[in-house]
């Protein structure tokens, strides 16, 4: 299978600027082939704190829907995140709640609840944040999403924000793997920071899935952290990686780039360097049942010995 790293120089502040951008580059993978799309972290606004509010988007959201309509168009699976603001009343356990997304949700029933399980927080995180309003009814996620040919496959709010950025955002509480009904895929999803934890990538691959993706604003000094980390949850996984960080600068930061498309293996098929760019590669995603069958590291593990934490 094609899959592409929509390498973007994400334009700070920006978003209909960085959506046309995006949509751009996106047809750029789609022309060559290409059937899954991957955005870096926060694609469209960058870290915004400035105007984080007005950089959150509120759901169901129009630009997701433009999104949506992309995928389907293109017949296409497109993932990222954005700045997601939900209302305490709609998240679960805590009040009622509204369909966070608005759109049709195509996967299995232990991924149909997606927006409820593996988007919600639990009233204690939910009261306890510190990135509420004034009003204390008001909570910010960074919240990836993954359309195919359309339709909602899944989400996945952000588990480990880094730094300040937990001043901004809340905690997502579940870790799952996202199912794609019509390609027959199992995607495990996860932004930036968590490449640095291996118990994530793990615990999705135990989960079934098939594809590693990470979705990155991962910057300077780093680089040399992201290409081990990246390679590293390819290898101790036997699992492909997609590993699609951003490029550009903001007034504080500046980002290298060096996203990356990783066979089961941990060969770097693709590496985007430093530049804005669209890398695209043929996967072989059966690949990793070889693999596992040569070096047998999920039958030889010894979980009894593993409950230390």
């Amino acid at each position: 299978m094609k899959v592409a790293c929509i390498q973007m120089d994400v334009l700070h502040c920006r978003k209909q600027e960085n959506l046309e951008k995006a949509f751009h580059m996106a047809l750029e993978a789609v022309k060559r082939g290409a059937k899954i799309i991957v955005f870096p972290e926060v694609f469209l606004t960058g870290f915004c704190y400035e105007h984080f509010d007005n950089a959150a988007e509120t759901l169901p959201s129009p630009l997701l829907e433009k999104l949506a309509h992309f995928s389907e168009a293109s017949d296409c699976i497109i993932m990222g995140s954005i700045i997601e603001k939900a209302d305490l009343e709609e998240i679960p356990g805590i009040g009622k709640r509204k369909d966070p997304i608005g759109y049709t949700n195509t996967t299995s029933s232990t991924n149909s609840t997606t927006t409820s399980s593996t988007n919600s927080t639990n009233s204690t995180n939910s009261t306890n944040s510190t990135n509420s309003d004034s009003s204390n009814s008001t909570l910010y996620y960074n919240l990836g999403f993954c359309f195919e040919s359309g339709a909602l496959a899944g989400t996945y709010r952000k588990t480990h924000p880094f730094k300040d950025e937990n001043r901004y955002f809340s905690r997502g509480d579940s870790i799952e793997p996202i199912t794609l009904k019509k390609q027959g895929l199992i995607i495990g999803f996860e932004i930036c920071y968590e490449l640095r934890f291996p118990e994530v990538a793990r615990k999705l691959t135990l989960a079934g899935s098939n594809l590693l993706v990470t979705i990155a604003a991962f910057p300077e000094p780093r680089s040399e952290h992201w290409k081990t980390l990246a390679r590293a949850r390819a290898i101790e996984n036997q699992i492909p990686h997609i590993a699609c960080n951003r490029t550009g600068s903001t007034p504080d930061c500046t980002y290298f780039g060096n996203s990356m498309i990783i066979d089961a293996w941990g060969n770097v098929k693709a590496d985007a360097g430093d530049r804005e760019c669209v890398i695209v590669c043929d996967l072989d995603l059966s690949e990793k049942d070889e693999i596992r069958k040569s070096i047998p590291v999920f039958e030889d593990r010894r979980t009894e010995l593993y409950s230390g934490d």
